[in-house]
């Protein structure tokens, strides 16, 4: 490989939100960010805006729009145009902004668990009501209830449903036929769908993800993308992201909205590097998607070999496992508690993402090699000492 992903990096003392919360001997597999250093093409272009000296307000270039609409068409087959998108400091930042301004209080918005815990709490912090349409586990997989997607979306007071695309904390990758379906129940029912597409570009190597406005003009123009580097390239600690939004009456109401709550102004790293993601981190990007297929792998092997009680949900996105420790773990036992307790390893407990998901845990594979192993170990530490 070019790049180097071994090499630990010592990230502790360094306000960091993952390390810096934690135990000495506690090992940190929980918060979606990766423990690579950032694609070095990035980090040089970064250095020589640091070394021009002035850093006053800014706008956003050609060169900034360019780079979206460059590499979501070159790698995706999705064309958008300038005008339709629009900068905020971040994904969750502008769900909840989007939220405010397209719903009213006490209205119900639709998410499907387990999914992204930010999702409730930007409903819930903005006085609206949540409504599931809960994914159905079966033979170790997760898919769609459709008939109880319709029936959550007739619903007169839902008015608004939050998709994750690619799936977290399952993974899945869905399809076009599966998205055009949605699509069509949303357009039906008149709910707008909010797109959270932000682990687009975490995926196996030779799977590759839908984007919703893509599939037909229903979903383009009844949609609202949110899209970022930031957990491709692990830059979330910038502020950057943007949506992407076809329908004018939609693109002003969502551009009036970021800017009533100031969220639409870049800081000068916000703006150079997505810039230089989108332009020059490719190769760095394709060499860390295999190096996270090879994670993925290291940890079904141990798994089967170590921990065959334990089930790893097949997935194709993200850097994050949703595994299922329900036959370890019977009665009121929590997993996540105890393996945090037994052997000092941070996973998040699956309840966070849903209320069926007790027995679940989600655990962040972006991280070198050896600390994978470690994290491994510990937690067959903690299944042996049930």
């Amino acid at each position: 490989m070019k790049y180097d992903f071994d090499t630990p990096v010592e990230r502790r003392n360094t306000g960091c939100y993952k390390w810096d919360i934690i135990g000495k001997k506690e090992l940190p597999m929980w918060v979606a960010d990766m423990d690579f250093r950032t694609a070095p093409e990035i980090l040089d272009a970064m250095k020589k805006r640091l070394d021009h000296g002035v850093f006053g307000y800014n706008v956003l270039p050609d060169e900034w729009y360019d780079a979206y609409i460059s590499w979501w068409k070159r790698r995706h087959g999705f064309a958008f145009t300038k005008k339709d998108l629009i900068f905020c400091t971040g994904v969750i930042t502008a769900l909840s902004s989007v939220i405010r301004k397209l719903s009213t209080p006490a209205e119900k918005i639709l998410i499907q668990t387990p999914v992204y815990n930010h999702f409730m709490t930007s409903i819930l912090n903005n006085g609206r009501n949540i409504i599931t349409n809960e994914l159905v586990y079966k033979d170790g997989k997760y898919s769609i209830d459709f008939d109880d997607l319709e029936k959550k979306l007739s619903d007169k007071q839902t008015t608004m449903m939050i998709l994750c695309n690619p799936q977290n904390p399952t993974g899945n990758i869905w399809t076009k036929e599966e998205l055009a379906k949605i699509g069509a129940l949303c357009h039906k029912h008149h709910v707008i769908v909010l797109s959270d597409e932000i682990h687009c570009d975490v995926t196996t190597p030779g799977y590759d993800y839908t984007p919703f406005a893509s599939v037909d003009d229903v979903c383009k123009y009844n949609s609202v993308t949110f899209v970022a580097p930031t957990k491709a390239f692990n830059l979330a600690g910038l502020q950057t992201s943007a949506v992407i939004v076809f329908d004018e009456l939609l693109r002003n109401r969502v551009d009036r909205a970021f800017n009533t709550d100031e969220v639409a102004e870049p800081n000068t790293f916000a703006v150079t590097a997505a810039t230089a993601a989108f332009n020059d981190g490719e190769e760095w990007l394709e060499e860390m998607r295999a190096y996270i297929a090879e994670n993925r792998k290291v940890v079904a092997d141990f798994l089967r070999r170590e921990l065959p009680s334990l089930h790893l949900v097949d997935s194709n996105a993200t850097y994050l496992l949703w595994i299922d420790c329900s036959a370890a773990y019977t009665g009121d036992a929590v997993p996540a508690d105890h393996i945090r307790k037994a052997s000092g390893l941070y996973v998040i407990g699956g309840k966070t993402y849903g209320d069926l998901s007790e027995k679940f845990i989600r655990m962040n594979i972006a991280c070198p090699r050896a600390t994978l192993l470690d994290g491994l170990n510990r937690l067959k530490t903690a299944i042996d000492s049930i």
